[in-house]
């Protein structure tokens, strides 16, 4: 047996093989904390709603917490900020570690094999994803688990490209960061991440309209479509016009990345983008228009978004994870497998 975990910024993501159905176990990565009583806890025991209590608070993990965010007009808490774990944040350490344990579960076995998404480091900020890469193996490994680190865009090549032979160009919009890959026969060309991503969104979107940012990521999530039929001045427009701003800033850099790594010109390869930021209706449509106006020097046979944007990289590290636990199997074997088994 062997599982992925997409570890992202807004959800954490397992998934493992049960027989012929590939599972997907999921849990939101934040927090949120209430005042300590009695009554209180014992009402969230009885609710199964997961929560963890340290001194005189109760903290609400996962799930639940944009909820009772939302019930008591507080701000969710978030283990981690622009796709790594935040040094701002004191508590993301006992709350990540929660949270990883109640998606990824007890292993099967002694050192069951475990692919885990991190991200490339940003091209744009200072930041290192290597104290987080770090931190991380060390959790699971305290869990019981072998784990691997796999790039993030690599994990969206081996979960949507099998078709191609792992060929093309895989683009994750995350909530703290959007990575991208070029791979060729599974080789990554190029990788790379930029520190924007659905939280940047939101938190412009909430700056500009003076709405609670909680509220923001609720409307985008629940009724947001990206047709720009919505006027200005609203929630749902200013979500439209910084939607349009992070692809045209996505893509100038894959342009600048592309040429910066002198990519050979006759290649004639798919894009496919996935992430939960890319799950709004008109994301597709909006992100082919602007790919088609890119001065990028290959081919690009066709541009799609993957079915499940949400489980698409745990997939993908899921792949990678059967692949090698699996002697004698291909990454297109076990790609096409975990693809016939959804």
């Amino acid at each position: 047996m062997a599982r992925g975990i997409d570890v992202g910024t807004m959800n954490l993501v397992s998934a493992k093989q049960d027989g012929s159905e590939t599972v997907f176990v999921s849990q939101r990565n934040s927090f949120v904390e209430i005042d300590y009583s009695d009554m209180a806890e014992r009402m969230l025991s009885r609710s199964d709603v997961l929560h963890i209590r340290k001194d005189d608070n109760v903290y609400v993990v996962g799930d639940d917490a944009l909820n009772f965010a939302n019930i008591f007009n507080e701000e969710t808490r978030r283990p981690m900020k622009h796709g790594i774990l935040s040094s701002e944040e004191k508590s993301a350490i006992p709350m990540i570690k929660l949270i990883l344990e109640q998606v990824v579960g007890e292993p099967d076995r002694p050192n069951e094999r475990v692919y885990f998404s991190t991200p490339a480091d940003p091209i744009d900020s200072d930041l290192s994803t290597l104290y987080h890469q770090k931190t991380l193996e060390s959790f699971l490994g305290d869990i019981g688990y072998d784990p691997e680190p796999i790039n993030e865009g690599m994990a969206v090549i081996y979960s949507e490209l099998a078709d191609h032979n792992f060929t093309g160009l895989g683009i994750s919009f995350g909530a703290g960061m959007t990575n991208v890959c070029l791979s060729y026969y599974a080789v990554p060309v190029m990788t790379f991440s930029v520190a924007r991503g659905g939280d940047w969104i939101d938190e412009q979107t909430a700056t500009a309209t003076g709405e609670n940012v909680d509220k923001v990521t609720s409307i985008k999530e629940e009724d947001f479509r990206l047709d720009f039929t919505t006027d200005a001045g609203g929630v749902e427009g200013a979500l439209s016009i910084y939607y349009d701003n992070l692809l045209d800033y996505v893509i100038e850099n894959v342009v600048q990345e592309v040429n910066d790594e002198d990519v050979e010109e006759g290649l004639d390869v798919p894009v496919v983008v996935t992430g939960g930021t890319s799950s709004p209706p008109g994301f597709e449509k909006l992100f082919q228009e602007r790919m088609s106006k890119a001065d990028i020097p290959f081919s690009i046979s066709h541009v799609r978004k993957a079915d499940e944007p949400l489980y698409s990289v745990a997939r993908g590290a899921l792949v990678a994870s059967r692949t090698e636990e699996g002697s004698g199997t291909s990454g297109a074997e076990a790609g096409a497998e975990v693809e016939a088994e959804d």
